[in-house]
């Protein structure tokens, strides 16, 4: 495993790391919990010490499943690794948005306590729709929650790419995060300009979504029919295609030092020199060790880098 700095934090961490998305039991298909938590100790095995999480990462009747999988797993190395979570939104409350003071506290509290631990390393805002939505009075909460010692840094992930980036701006040059997360893929780059003005301002950028929901794993062709009530399911055979087609199109970017699609995705993510790290969302103990290996793997020549950019026919929408 290889590793950089996020921004300015001064926070070390691994080039990989494993986002909790998937553990929710929902969003790509069940996963049993104790699954989850033998995935987590494989991505410690492989040197991955950044995991992202979330109250929203759970379902209609419970929040936070995702956090109490982390949580339990990481009994006894919490101070090895780097744990973020966000706040505005939670899956009992239908997905509101709730950006203000007392909610952040409170979902600060109760991610502390699902996480079993007494500070979160960096806590993002999730997915405000617009600037409307964020009240005044969140940054001072926020403050108090630093100075308690309940938060260390604060940060932005980054939904409706082009009503909000605008947003994420003004708060990185106005010093108020530390670290975006955005969507940043072979298959959707609408984000690079982004990553790039924000990285040079000392921002640490954590990049998600870049095997596309899947469809960069190289697990998913044309005729794939997906569960019912997964992320998935709500693509028409139309997008499917054009997804898979687009996937075969970059297939040479997998040669024998990236043996899978899945380490070509990543690899290409990490060769933008703006991001710090990239996040997986490996559901088992496979996936999590060929997703780590991507880090390893000889970063691709300008060639090759150039043929991937003629063949980027357009951005694929994300979720």
């Amino acid at each position: 495993m290889q590793y950089t700095t996020l921004g300015k934090t001064g926070l070390k961490i691994s080039e990989i790391g494993l986002g909790t998305w998937a553990f929710n039991s929902s969003v790509y298909g069940p996963v049993v919990a104790e699954d989850a938590e033998r995935t987590i100790q494989k991505a410690r095995e492989a040197g991955i010490n950044f995991f992202d999480t979330a109250p929203l990462y759970g379902d209609k009747d419970q929040d936070g499943i995702a956090e109490e999988v982390l949580g339990k797993a990481l009994q006894g190395w919490r101070d090895e690794v780097i744990v973020s979570t966000k706040f505005g939104r939670k899956p009992t409350e239908g997905n509101k948005a709730n950006f203000y003071g007392a909610y952040a506290v409170q979902s600060v509290e109760e991610s502390l306590r699902r996480l079993r631990t007494d500070y979160i390393d960096l806590l993002f805002f999730h997915s405000p729709f617009a600037a409307e939505e964020i009240h005044d009075d969140v940054w001072a909460a926020l403050d108090g929650l630093q100075a308690a010692g309940k938060v260390r840094f604060i940060g932005h992930s980054i939904s409706k790419f082009a009503d909000t980036q605008e947003m994420a701006r003004t708060w990185a040059f106005q010093r108020k995060i530390d670290a975006i997360q955005v969507v940043y893929s072979l298959l959707n780059r609408e984000a690079q300009v982004l990553i790039r003005d924000l990285s040079a301002e000392g921002i640490g950028v954590v990049a998600r979504e870049s095997l596309a929901n899947g469809f960069l794993s190289g697990a998913i062709g044309r005729d794939t029919v997906f569960q019912s009530g997964t992320l998935n399911a709500r693509y028409e055979r139309e997008e499917i295609v054009a997804r898979v087609e687009q996937v075969e199109r970059l297939s040479f970017l997998v040669r024998a030092e990236v043996q899978s699609m899945a380490q070509a995705a990543l690899r290409w993510v990490l060769d933008e020199p703006g991001v710090s790290l990239v996040l997986t969302g490996a559901k088992n103990e496979m996936e999590v060790a060929d997703c780590a290996g991507a880090c390893n793997a000889p970063g691709y020549g300008e060639e090759e880098l150039l043929r991937a950019d003629e063949l980027h026919q357009r951005d694929f929408a994300a979720a």
